[in-house]
C-alpha cells in the first residue's frame, strides 16, 4: 500500500503511508507484534519500530508499556479509530475503482475446517474460477476455532464452518446443510441394515471427533437428547483419520454425508441413514463485519449461494 495521508503543519507535511495504520491496526486487534508481523509479511522487530516512528509523529505515547498485557493509551486509541477509518475509506475506495474498470480480479483468502475445504468447497471453487478466471484462491486449513480467529484478526477475507457461532463482530451468510448419516465397514453387522434405530448405536464402538469440535458437540446433544451413554472408543481431531478409523472396523461414526461420496463409491465404506429421523449440519460462509468486499469477495458469495449438485 503506497498510498500516503499527509497531516499539515505550519510549513511542512508530515507524510504518513497507508501501510503504516494497517500494521498498527493489526497489532492492537491481534494484541501481538509476532502476529501483526505474520499478517503483513514483516519482522517482530519491524512492528515495533512502525509503532515507535507513529509515535514520533504523533508526538504521542500509543501504547502503554508498562503493562505486561497489551494496552493502548488514550492517545492510541483515538489513533487505531483513525487508523480504522482511513483504511476502510481507502479499501472502499479501491473497490470502487476495481467496480469501474468491470474486471473481476484480486486474490481471495479462505480458511476453512478440512470437512468443508475438502468435500464441501471443490464445486464451488471449480465454478468460480471458471467464471472468473482472474481471481486467485487460496485456502488454509484450520480448526473451527482458529477460523474465528482468522477472521477477526483479518488475516484472511472469509471464514466456512459448520454449527456456526453468532459474534458480534462476525458477519454469517447461510451456505448448506449437510445431513449427518452413520457410517460403517461394509463388513460391520449394521452395514446389512437400510436404516437404523439410532438407540442400537449404544451397543456398538463409537468413533468420534474430538470433544471441542462442533460437529462431536452436535453428535453429543443428539445422544442427549435420545438419553444414550455413549463414549467414542477413539476420537480424532480430522474427518479423515476418523474415516479411516471406520474402513478397519475399529467402530462406526456420525459424519456429514458429503465427506464419504468417494469411500462409498469404492465400497470402502457404507453409509445408514436413522429410522424416522434426519440430523443436519448447517454451514455458513464468514466475514468480518463492515469489511468492504471487493467485487471479487461480492461475486465468491454469489458462487456459494448457489446450490451446486454434490454427487
Amino acid at each position: 500500500m503506497l498510498i500516503s495521508v499527509y497531516y499539515g503543519e505550519s510549513n511542512f507535511k508530515r507524510r504518513m503511508q497507508i501501510e503504516n495504520f494497517k500494521i498498527f491496526a493489526d497489532l492492537v486487534e491481534t494484541k501481538s507484534f509476532s502476529k501483526a508481523a505474520k499478517l503483513n509479511g514483516i519482522t517482530q522487530s519491524a512492528v515495533s519500530q512502525q509503532a515507535r516512528s507513529m509515535e514520533r509523529n504523533f508526538k504521542a505515547l500509543m501504547i502503554d508499556r508498562s503493562q505486561k498485557q497489551f494496552n493502548l493509551t488514550r492517545e492510541g486509541q483515538r489513533i487505531y479509530e483513525a487508523a480504522k477509518e482511513i483504511l476502510h475509506g481507502y479499501e472502499k475506495l479501491q473497490s470502487e475503482l476495481e467496480e469501474m474498470k468491470k474486471v473481476i480480479s484480486g486474490t481471495i483468502r479462505i480458511s476453512t475446517i478440512y470437512s468443508i475445504g475438502l468435500h464441501e468447497l471443490p464445486p464451488y471453487i471449480k465454478k468460480f474460477l471458471h467464471d472468473f478466471p482472474l481471481v486467485n484462491v487460496r485456502i488454509e486449513y484450520r480448526r473451527s476455532n482458529l477460523v474465528y480467529e482468522d477472521i477477526l484478526h483479518n488475516s484472511v477475507d472469509f471464514g466456512l464452518v459448520a454449527f456456526p457461532q453468532k459474534t458480534r463482530q462476525i458477519e454469517m451468510i447461510p451456505f448448506r446443510n449437510d445431513r449427518l448419516i452413520l457410517i460403517a465397514n461394509p463388513n460391520h453387522v449394521l452395514a446389512k441394515e437400510a436404516d437404523v434405530d439410532i438407540k442400537t448405536l449404544a451397543a456398538h464402538k463409537f468413533i468420534g471427533f474430538d470433544p471441542d469440535i462442533p460437529t462431536r458437540k452436535a453428535v453429543d446433544q443428539i445422544f442427549r437428547d435420545y438419553k444414550l451413554e455413549i463414549t467414542p472408543v477413539m476420537e480424532f481431531d480430522n474427518i479423515e483419520t476418523v474415516k479411516r478409523a471406520v474402513e478397519i472396523d475399529h467402530g462406526i461414526a456420525i459424519v456429514p454425508q458429503a465427506t464419504v461420496i468417494q469411500e462409498v463409491r469404492q465400497g470402502t465404506l457404507v453409509t445408514i441413514n436413522f429410522k424416522g429421523k434426519e440430523f443436519t449440519r448447517p454451514l455458513a460462509i464468514m466475514h468480518r463485519k463492515g469489511r468492504v468486499l471487493t467485487p471479487a469477495m461480492k461475486k465468491f458469495i454469489e458462487v456459494l449461494n448457489v446450490e451446486i449438485a454434490i454427487a
